[in-house]
């Protein structure tokens, strides 16, 4: 788990710096946890986390300007001596003049925002809860079918770029190609994304590097996607049995969590894309309640007993 800088944060929620001493890069974030210190400000720092992130809103604020100036310096000195990483003001409300002057005492930046507490607290919990999550980079093709995220595995060479690609241009979305990096967001979620450099582009061997937002439009790509599926595609093995109607459930272990899955033997004249469309509606079926297979054992006992 890497952290994050506050220089990213700063740039992600647009932050406006009130105090800054060019040290925001340096600056680290290892928890997902934002508090608004207000039993702190009261003098209590049992329990008190002093690496979070610090905000203060309309109560914080209307605490500290019914104190005397000496009173506030003191309250507010306390809390930038335990070493916190940065203070946010919301609501764009004004940093006092003792702020300021503790912000300038122990170098700590005095940032400041315009949306509400609730708001700011909610988006940067959920921003840093995914970024802080634990990772795994696995060498693939995400792509998004039918609004499932799939996860396409294999060697190279199977011809996972170019599944994706006519997938794409059947009218669903890319995500990731040859790298997807893969974040367990929750104990059951897991979601994936391209590196920033590759983000948009495909690798098609004897083509070269394609830009697939340029060529198909913005529709055709997005950003990140939970994956829900994996397809493992394999060279087709004729002296292997491969699974024909479905009843045997499949996963893949990614990050601790199991992910339902199937494996697709690849040869001469199968059509991948359209076997990957099918699969996507088959497994969203399946979500809902309805396995074709299950019902196909179903009718095929039945059958047997009713003769």
């Amino acid at each position: 788990m890497a952290p994050v800088s506050l220089d990213a944060i700063i740039k992600e929620f647009e932050l406006e710096k009130i105090t800054d001493f060019a040290n925001s890069q340096d600056i680290q974030i290892s928890v997902a946890d934002v508090t608004r210190p207000g039993l702190q400000l009261a003098g209590y720092f049992d329990h008190f986390g002093p690496d979070r992130i610090q905000v203060l809103g309309n109560m914080e604020t209307a605490f500290l300007d019914r104190l005397s100036p000496e009173d506030r310096y003191q309250r507010l000195d306390a809390l930038f001596e335990k070493g916190i990483p940065c203070l946010v003001l919301t609501r764009n409300h004004d940093a006092s003049k003792e702020l300021i002057e503790c912000s300038q005492r122990y170098r700590i930046p005095i940032l400041r925002t315009e949306d509400t507490t609730a708001t700011f607290i909610s988006s940067i919990v959920k921003y840093l809860n995914v970024e802080l999550a634990p990772k795994t980079s696995l060498h693939g093709v995400l792509i998004e079918v039918y609004g499932e995220g799939i996860l396409i595995l294999g060697e190279s060479g199977v011809g996972k770029s170019e599944t994706a690609l006519e997938v794409v241009k059947r009218g669903h979305r890319l995500i990731a190609d040859d790298l997807v990096e893969i974040r367990r967001v929750s104990d059951k979620t897991l979601l994936g994304r391209a590196p920033e450099i590759i983000r948009h582009l495909i690798e098609i061997r004897g083509v070269g590097i394609l830009d697939v937002k340029e060529l198909y439009g913005v529709s055709s790509v997005k950003m990140q996607e939970n994956v829900n599926f994996v397809i493992n595609l394999e060279l087709w093995d004729e002296n292997k049995t491969y699974e024909r109607l479905g009843v045997q459930e499949e996963t893949t272990e990614i990050l601790g969590i199991n992910v339902p899955s199937i494996t697709i033997p690849v040869r001469p004249g199968r059509n991948l894309a359209i076997i990957v469309e099918v699969a996507a509606i088959n497994f969203r079926q399946k979500q809902m309640g309805y396995n074709a297979a299950k019902a196909l054992t179903d009718r095929v006992f039945g059958s047997a007993i009713q003769s």
